[in-house]
């Protein structure tokens, strides 16, 4: 969810900084931080800035970031306690 009269979040990769981001406007809201391999994306850290917490941007994030490794067709390794937690409550992203 997003504040009303804000702009939609939008997820991007940023290979150079193996991580996706979450971007509110021009601004860096989160984080999901990733190491690649044959095939593999490993989910290895999530975070949000408190200034745009309670928002449910991890979830915009996490989706996001998992979408895309779907899209490439790669398996993932959720490290990240964030994300296996997500993945746990959205099952139909189970690796």
């Amino acid at each position: 969810m997003t504040d009303v009269a804000g702009p939609a979040p939008v997820v991007v990769d940023r290979p150079e900084r193996s991580r996706f981001e979450v971007l509110v406007g021009d601004e860096v809201a989160g984080r999901a931080f990733y190491t690649l391999g044959d095939g593999l994306i490993v989910f290895t850290h999530t975070e949000v800035d408190d200034r745009f917490g309670g928002r449910g941007l991890g979830g915009v994030l996490a989706r996001g970031a998992l979408d895309a490794a779907r899209a490439r067709g790669l398996r993932v390794r959720p490290d990240c306690p964030f994300i296996r937690s997500w993945i746990e409550k959205h099952p139909e992203y189970s690796p």
